[in-house]
């Protein structure tokens, strides 16, 4: 089962220099989103080879950012929270490429513009089957999906704006529980489903 995640993060900046040393605070809570790619992407001794992550740099000044962490090609990432917001800050000292084209900044990490509508129609368009993960959804049944490629869509420490609810519309919410519960703990609970 092919998995894909795109996780919003409303402040992080989609230009400018990452402070390493405040992922919470002056990098816009970019410490929720480089959780979610070592949640996603790192196993004891590797990567998810069947995993993508795309982290939506949605604040600053500039035009939103898209930076996708491609599993079965990436190359010199390191698992823990320093070094994957290093990479991210890699992207942020190029210009946004415009909507619609990724540009690889070295193996397996790639950085496009746009928001969550470019990464659902990137979706739609490859046969992968999109989620919004909502402690308020349907309960998430992996066996029900045997065989697909499945995304699921979090956000940061932040509600979904209305606009990307209007994008997300028709897109079927999934629970893993009545709690609220953070974005790596979410992905560490999805992957274990889908594994077993």
């Amino acid at each position: 089962m092919n998995r894909r995640f795109a996780i919003i993060g409303h402040r992080a900046p989609s230009n400018g220099k990452v402070n390493l040393n405040d992922l919470a605070g002056s990098s816009g809570r970019l410490d929720v989103l480089v959780r979610a790619v070592n949640a996603a992407l790192f196993l004891s001794h590797g990567i998810r080879k069947d995993t993508d992550i795309t982290l939506h740099l949605m604040g600053g000044e500039g035009p939103p950012r898209r930076v996708w962490f491609e599993g079965s090609r990436l190359r010199g990432v390191h698992p823990d929270e320093r070094a994957i917001a290093g990479q991210v800050g890699k992207a942020l000292k190029s210009p946004v490429p415009a909507i619609g084209r990724m540009v690889e900044l070295h193996e397996g990490l790639w950085h496009s513009g746009g928001g969550i509508e470019q990464t659902l129609d990137e979706w739609s368009r490859e046969g992968v089957r999109a989620f919004v993960l909502d402690a308020n959804g349907v309960a998430f049944d992996p066996m029900e999906h045997s065989g697909e490629s499945v995304g699921f869509i979090l956000s940061d420490d932040q509600p979904f704006t209305e606009s990307e609810l209007g994008a997300m519309g028709a897109l079927e919410k999934v629970s893993l529980g009545e709690t609220w519960i953070q974005g790596h703990s979410c992905i560490a609970i999805l992957h274990h489903a889908m594994d077993s």
